[in-house]
């Protein structure tokens, strides 16, 4: 019995353990990518319920928003239990999505409006902000030490999202006739809220172990979560192509699908092993705790009161310090933690979220509309699909790529956080120019380009923020970043796109080039479908890269004093909020 019994605890132990939360953390991520796949089932809900393309982008928009504005579900974070945070994200996802689609399947009425449209895809869509939160901060809190890692990994796994909802679509019904996108929307309806609601008592902040023997082993397992990751990305890729070269049917679409899941399964090996790992070295810590505990209390010495006197006296001066610290009006220092009113009002603060709305806006207009830009140069709906995957894939290469390279990319190389931004939004300028101009097969290089700079800079902008604003209310600062997004989008994706999408369209079908639905023209064909709108794109990206070179030069002497602490530390690996106490003042509006 007793082995039984300790065999059980274990089990337990390990399922409540940092490295099993980290894995949930994973899955809840690689579960919570319904809107990286928008531009698969966006055709099928402007044909079912025959909205035109401004219309269409505005229900993009709204699930931008729906997807970005997380400032409730970080401050709802704050208080309330994660398991509760994750409850609410797994009704939301069911309901807004099943809502959708009953409505685009006429289940629910013969017409949907567009504002009925747009509120059920934004309450699915916010339904990610919680458990985004809930992933984020649990991981990062649990794993100071890996911050870059975690957010890399953690976000290169919601990138790998639509790619694996997509394999897993075309495994329940891409070899039907007949199959249609509708039940790629229930199937992220259900999908999502039952991984949250399986995890519901794992995913939590975890405290560290303070033993010097597991940062080693924390770099080296992290690292090989890295690697399976890489893998399951490669394998992807592999699919996409052969199922872009050759006709797969539903069986083998399966045997394909079954291998991804099974790889998604092979990091609990490495989970197994660093929770047994860290109960070896907690049981030892507490047998050498416990023999020093009977030394100091054989030797510990008289208690002198002239000690604690002094020390009395010196307490209230010091409460009053702290007290006058407390009050004064000036900020803290560049990387201590921040009040979130303290953070909101800094000028670093607000030149970041108006290159997040800008930047980032433009590259999830292309994300968005892969789909109709595929149909509109010609390609038929299977390149489509493929489309959407290598963006999800190369979603995911940015995202792992920055989050490890944040790392070592500052001591190693001098290059500082909102410096990598700067590289990354002008690196997606060329990819909106391959967009705009319609090569023949350049929209397989430009998904890629856009994909993997969206993707880097997910945790680039968390990363900046935590660096500069630290860690106190992170549940809620981490949250602004992806909130301003969807201006950017609303403004670029509906006003621009998309105006100027159904302004062509309506050219054309006075030419009797373009398709007209119920006195509406919902088809626009050739490359000037989206040639002047993102032109414009490509440059608001380039003012973007502007604004963050304005911030690169503003926290110059922050990263620097950080650069320097990490070389004396010897220590590339650890966060930077904890050494930046020498740093200059922030400018905050008045």
């Amino acid at each position: 019995m007793a082995p039984t019994a300790s065999g059980v605890a274990f089990m337990v132990s390990q399922l409540r353990g940092r490295w099993f939360m980290l894995y949930g953390s994973f899955l809840i991520m690689s579960a919570a990518g319904a809107t990286s796949i928008f531009a698969v089932y966006s055709k099928d809900i402007k044909a079912r319920l025959g909205y035109t393309q401004e219309e269409l982008n505005t229900v993009g928009f709204i699930m931008d928003l729906g997807a970005n504005v997380g400032v409730h579900a970080g401050l709802i974070a704050e208080v309330a239990p994660p398991w509760l945070v994750l409850s609410i994200s797994a009704f939301m996802n069911l309901g807004g999505y099943l809502m959708l689609y009953l409505s685009v399947s006429g289940r629910v009425g013969s017409e949907t409006p567009v504002w009925l449209a747009c509120l059920y895809i934004f309450i699915g869509a916010n339904s990610q902000t919680f458990s985004h939160t809930c992933a984020l901060v649990s991981s990062v809190r649990s794993f100071p030490g890996s911050r870059g890692a975690m957010l890399g990994l953690l976000k290169g796994f919601l990138g790998l999202s639509g790619a694996i909802f997509t394999q897993l679509y075309l495994a329940f019904y891409g070899g039907r006739s007949g199959a249609d996108t509708r039940s790629l929307i229930l199937l992220i309806g259900w999908l999502p809220a039952i991984v949250s609601v399986a995890f519901l008592g794992t995913i939590r902040v975890i405290p560290a172990t303070k033993q010097a023997a597991s940062a080693f082993r924390e770099f080296r397992a992290v690292r090989c979560l890295l690697y399976l990751s890489l893998v399951l990305a490669a394998y992807l890729m592999v699919a996409i192509i052969l199922q872009k070269r050759f006709s797969f049917n539903s069986t083998e679409y399966g045997v394909s699908t079954g291998i991804i899941l099974t790889m998604l399964l092979v990091p609990l090996a490495i989970v197994q092993r660093e929770e047994a790992a860290a109960a070896l070295i907690h049981e030892t810590s507490d047998m050498a705790l416990a023999e020093t505990s009977v030394v100091d209390v054989a030797t510990e010495p008289t208690p002198q009161p002239e000690a604690s006197t002094s020390t009395a006296m010196k307490n209230p001066a010091s409460t009053m310090v702290r007290t006058l610290r407390s009050l004064r009006p000036r900020p803290p220092p560049r990387g201590q933690d921040h009040t979130i009113l303290q953070a909101l009002v800094s000028v670093d603060m607000l030149l970041l979220l108006t290159a997040s709305a800008v930047g980032v806006g433009g590259m999830l207009t292309a994300v968005y509309n892969i789909g109709q830009i595929g149909e509109s140069l010609g390609y038929p709906q299977q390149n489509i699909t493929n489309l959407v995957s290598l963006v999800s894939i190369w979603s995911y290469l940015g995202r792992v790529t920055s989050g490890f390279g944040l790392d070592t990319a500052l001591v190693r190389h001098n290059l500082s956080t909102p410096l990598l931004m700067f590289v990354v939004l002008l690196l997606a300028v060329p990819g909106h120019l391959l967009v705009a101009f319609g090569v023949p097969g350049s929209l397989y290089p430009a998904s890629m380009v856009i994909g993997f700079c969206y993707g880097a800079t997910q945790p680039l902008v968390l990363a900046i923020i935590s660096e500069l604003f630290g860690l106190k209310y992170y549940s809620t600062l981490s949250n602004f970043g992806p909130t301003v997004c969807p201006l950017g989008t609303y403004i670029l994706n509906v006003r621009v796109a998309g105006r100027m999408y159904d302004m062509e369209a309506a050219r054309q079908s006075v030419v009797g080039g373009g398709h007209v639905m119920a006195g509406k023209v919902t088809t626009c064909i050739g490359v000037r479908c989206y040639r002047e709108s993102f032109l414009v794109i490509a440059v608001a990206t380039s003012v973007a890269a502007a604004v963050v070179a304005t911030l690169t030069w503003r926290t110059w002497e922050f990263y620097a004093v950080v650069k320097n602490r990490k070389e004396q530390s010897g220590d590339g690996r650890q966060g930077v909020s904890c050494v930046a106490g020498e740093a200059n003042q922030h400018t905050f509006l008045l």
